[in-house]
């Protein structure tokens, strides 16, 4: 049996700034995030289980990437930790949903930490027989980036 694709897409809203960009993406501004998550294994062949036929359920795919990442950013400003002047402005509001990152959050970095972040949590859920191929991420319907293995 060939291995098979699936994949699973998300959306998520959240704000952030390029802070040493020559145009307008310095400035604070937010996007609605697609998240494309494909993994790859073979069909579960195993008879009368909820899984037969499949990969792995696409609602799983959606609960792991859920809990693991887009619950997290969802609604959040992704900030890069050495843009200091904004994660201390955002630190001093009130319960403000603040990520602070590594890196500067560009598409290109976002999708590679959502890789990093996805590929253990989807390794561990279902053994070797998954693997996560790409993260493809929208920073909008016509710009994406995508982390591939």
């Amino acid at each position: 049996m060939p291995e098979t694709r699936i994949t699973r897409r998300l959306e998520f809203d959240a704000g952030h700034r390029i802070p040493h960009h020559d145009s307008q993406c310095r400035h604070l501004h937010g996007h609605r995030y697609a998240l494309e998550i494909t993994l790859s294994g073979e069909i579960i062949q195993t008879p009368d289980v909820s899984q037969q036929g499949m990969v792995m359920d696409f609602s799983e795919v959606k609960a792991i990437a859920m809990s693991m990442l887009v619950s997290r950013w969802d609604h959040a400003f992704l900030v890069y930790e050495g843009d200091r002047a904004v994660a201390e402005f955002l630190g001093a509001l009130p319960g403000h949903k603040t990520v602070v990152l590594p890196l500067v959050p560009t598409a290109e970095n976002l999708a590679a930490e959502a890789f990093r972040i996805l590929d253990a949590a989807y390794r561990d859920s279902y053994g070797k027989q998954l693997r996560l191929e790409r993260v493809r991420l929208y920073e909008t319907p016509n710009n994406w980036a995508d982390a591939v293995r």
